[in-house]
């Protein structure tokens, strides 16, 4: 079930995502703090980069803003010639619906269904043909056909993490972001769930993925580095991409 980039009117071929002078700060009691100082990043379509960074250094934030969650305070998100920044909260729903496809850290199961009718409702959500056919086969690449009918009270924390990231892969949706896919995961789980990422990218889809873990950098084609909000590093990791057959943590 490869992953497609999809075209079409406003389509940016240029790059499809661009964020411009990016900032954005929260108000906490009397004080603002910057989660986002000044970020300036353009992704290309199908390419597979890690957003490495301590905890607090803005990583999931910039994730939210290329996924439509949250807006800037100042500066521009396009994503495909959407301009979110302007947008409505219902064009953004739209657009998260039929573009993005979201990797929780906190998996965000519904625990009155199935890991199956989990899949199969982010499938339905996207708008997609067969979603059964196509939960079937996400279950399947995380190595879960074995719990199609298990509930998340029933599954590891391991195991909800897959189900999660089939959801996400069910949706077939052109862009993939990742906050810590392979947290609660075991090495070889890890492994394979990031093989299974990388393989998205290679058939078009545009993979972001957010993590502390810099090991997991070595096999992007891009590193973005960040701390205290803006981006101290940006390119290829060192040596070039490693293979995944090479990481250890």
């Amino acid at each position: 079930m490869p992953g497609r980039v999809h075209g079409g009117p406003g389509h940016d071929a240029g790059s499809r995502t661009r964020l411009d002078d990016v900032i954005k700060t929260y108000r906490i009691g009397d004080v603002d703090v910057t989660a986002l100082d000044s970020v300036r990043l353009h992704v290309d379509e199908a390419a597979f980069v890690v957003i490495l960074g301590p905890s607090g250094s803005g990583k999931t934030t910039l994730l939210n803003m290329v996924g439509a969650l949250d807006s800037p305070t100042s500066g521009s998100v396009r994503i495909a010639g959407v301009d979110l920044s302007t947008a409505s909260q219902r064009k953004r729903a739209e657009f998260r619906r039929r573009s993005v496809g979201f990797i929780f850290q906190t998996f965000n199961l519904f625990p009155g269904l199935t890991a199956f009718e989990n899949v199969k409702f982010g499938a339905d959500a996207a708008g997609r043909s067969d979603g059964a056919g196509r939960a079937g086969d996400a279950l399947e690449q995380v190595g879960l056909s074995a719990r199609l009918r298990h509930f998340p009270h029933q599954l590891s924390g391991g195991e909800q993490q897959r189900v999660a990231i089939a959801r996400a892969l069910a949706t077939d949706n052109p862009i993939l972001l990742a906050d810590e896919p392979t947290g609660e995961l075991d090495f070889v789980t890890g492994v394979q769930i990031l093989k299974v990422l990388q393989a998205q990218s290679r058939a078009g889809m545009t993979v972001l993925v957010v993590t502390h873990n810099r090991e997991i950098s070595r096999i992007a084609d891009r590193v973005v580095e960040l701390s205290s909000g803006r981006i101290v590093a940006d390119g290829p990791p060192a040596g070039g991409p490693a293979d995944i057959a090479d990481l250890q943590w």
